[in-house]
């Protein structure tokens, strides 16, 4: 069988995040992880393990055999003024949005290299180009920017043996991070007004999975907030 896309978030991954290419053997890389130990919910204090993110690879290739698509959407999002992060608030972004991606994306490169194809597609953060006065997040900009700027390093340096690097940068996104109370504020960063869904960073992710001839592409998926505040 052969992985399409999978997710690092270790234990209890989004379903949507991996495909294989017989409908029966689509599955949650998460559910045959959970096996391998007591499920529990992903956060911070599992995610930045090096052992857990070290885990996906050979647990992918023991059901598929190889990885076609990597995606890197494991992260942590701390908003504070800089002069109030905590060394545990630098410590664990690093770890996760940083130490996360460098682990996995090692291991997952490796195969791809010897294939001599692959892609690998890292979520990053459209704050860490157009940082806002009202929504300080510096620790943001440094992880997330680094992702941006490796996306690019590592797509020229891998262009000529088959493996493709992007990224997909989201704007606000409605997910269970942001409570219900910070929504409209959170939309009035939108210059289309209204925060983005999950499925159209999945559909970001599919449209540069298909494009075989991108790489090194930040793709913006975040209602015009790259281009300009309305």
């Amino acid at each position: 069988m052969t992985a399409r896309v999978i997710d690092n978030v270790p234990i209890h991954a989004v379903p949507d995040a991996l495909f294989a290419d017989e409908q029966d053997e689509s599955c949650c890389l998460g559910d045959r992880m959970g096996k391998l130990g007591e499920p529990q919910a992903a956060g911070p204090q599992t995610l930045w393990r090096k052992e857990n993110f070290c885990l996906g690879v050979p647990v992918a290739i023991e059901r598929f055999g190889r990885i076609d698509t990597l995606v890197n959407n494991a992260g942590v999002f701390i908003p504070k003024r800089f002069i109030d992060y905590s060394e545990a608030d630098f410590a664990t972004m690093i770890a996760v949005n940083l130490g996360g991606f460098f682990h996995l994306s090692q291991k997952a490169a490796t195969w791809m290299l010897r294939a001599g194809s692959g892609h690998i597609v890292n979520i990053t953060a459209t704050i860490a180009e157009q940082p806002v006065a009202s929504l300080p997040a510096a620790l943001a900009a440094l992880t997330k920017g680094g992702l941006n700027a490796v996306t690019r390093s590592l797509a020229i340096e891998y262009a000529s043996r088959g493996v493709r690097v992007n990224a997909v940068s989201p704007g606000v996104i409605r997910t269970p991070m942001h409570s219900h109370q910070m929504h409209e504020f959170l939309a009035s960063l939108q210059p289309m007004g209204r925060m983005g869904e999950t499925q159209e960073i999945l559909d970001a992710v599919l449209y540069l999975e298909k494009a075989s001839f991108v790489t090194g592409e930040i793709l913006h998926v975040d209602g015009g907030w790259s281009a300009g505040r309305g």
